[in-house]
């Protein structure tokens, strides 16, 4: 057999592991990853979540316990989200201002149990709402009423600020919330609570599995309530380039593109248009997928895991929310 004259052979430093690894490009560390977790009332048990197979509804003290078992396999930060019961919600979303609601709850226990542990929390009024959205309507009831649902965000993020929280994440895609939010803490002195910003949330599909979990689509009848009037359409790159751009000119510490996986473009483009921070949430109809395909036999799930985190990372994310955090944290630990 006649040899190819090949002097560059780029195979060489793929022939072991052990050379793989040293050429690696992209490391994935649970150092990378913020988990998200649902929280309940009560001191009843977790309730499991049929749509995001591993995933539990926990009461505070389950939460904490999970939380401490995170924080001592590497992981930085949680992301929590309130399950509130139904009769609680409102078309106001008036609970999310009670200063003894859920979540505020939640982060207090968490930030006394684990204090080095980082807190995001949601600022958004869907887990709050009879209606599921993010806001509240207009007078007439066509529309969010962007300058109205403001005013709670502010409010919101001011009693999470207090509560502990070390990020307060506006995922609602109202016009002007991070500005009217940074001098809200600001003029508070809540200056060192940073704002994490869903900057380049998208109107999804891929968003079901969270909906059912947070009860936003049991109030409003179905998981795919349309939010397109605020939430960015999938077709447009250089709209979210341009929510990139607001945000970071309002103070945003840290802008997010959410869902990652089918949005790997927009990571690398907002990656390479700022020098802040930037997250990336591998959201519910991600995990589930890729779940529900290994059920079936389809897909290797860990491999393709550790593969879909990888690619987020490599497109230009510098921290994932993702529900496989603990499981991949606990993997670096065997």
């Amino acid at each position: 057999m006649r040899r190819l004259n090949l002097p560059r052979r780029p195979r060489r430093l793929r022939r072991t592991a052990a050379i793989r690894n040293m050429v690696a490009e992209t490391r994935l560390t649970p150092a990378d990853l913020i988990q998200p977790y649902f929280v309940i009332d009560g001191e009843g048990a977790p309730q499991e979540i049929a749509s995001l197979p591993g995933q539990r509804r926990l009461p505070i003290r389950e939460l904490v316990r999970e939380c401490e078992q995170l924080h001592r396999l590497g992981v930085p930060g949680v992301a929590l989200f309130p399950s509130i019961e139904p009769v609680l919600k409102d078309a106001a979303g008036s609970e999310a201002l009670n200063p003894e609601t859920l979540v505020l709850r939640a982060i207090r226990a968490v930030k006394q149990a684990v204090p080095e542990l980082a807190i995001v929390t949601d600022i958004a009024l869907d887990p709050y709402t009879d209606h599921g959205h993010d806001g509240i309507f207009n007078a007439a009831g066509t529309d969010m009423d962007n300058d109205g649902t403001v005013e709670i965000l502010r409010q919101m993020s001011l009693l999470c600020a207090e509560a502990g929280a070390d990020f307060v994440a506006p995922s609602d895609m109202m016009d002007g919330r991070i500005e009217a939010i940074r001098e809200s803490l600001d003029d508070a002195g809540l200056t060192e609570t940073a704002i994490m910003a869903y900057s380049a949330k998208f109107a999804s599909a891929f968003y079901g599995p969270f909906r059912d979990a947070v009860g936003s689509a049991s109030v409003a009848g179905t998981n795919l309530l349309g939010k397109h009037t605020y939430q960015l359409n999938p077709a447009n790159r250089r709209e979210a380039l341009l929510e990139t751009e607001l945000d970071e000119l309002e103070a945003a510490d840290v802008l997010m593109v959410k869902p990652a996986g089918a949005y790997l473009d927009i990571i690398r483009d907002v990656r390479n248009n700022t020098h802040l921070p930037l997250a990336a949430y591998q959201v519910s109809g991600e995990y589930a997928q890729l779940h529900a395909a290994a059920r079936l036999g389809w897909l290797d799930l860990e491999r393709c895991r550790d593969e879909s985190l990888l690619a987020i990372k490599r497109a230009g994310a510098d921290m994932i929310l993702t529900y496989f955090a603990a499981e991949v944290a606990g993997c670096f630990s065997r």
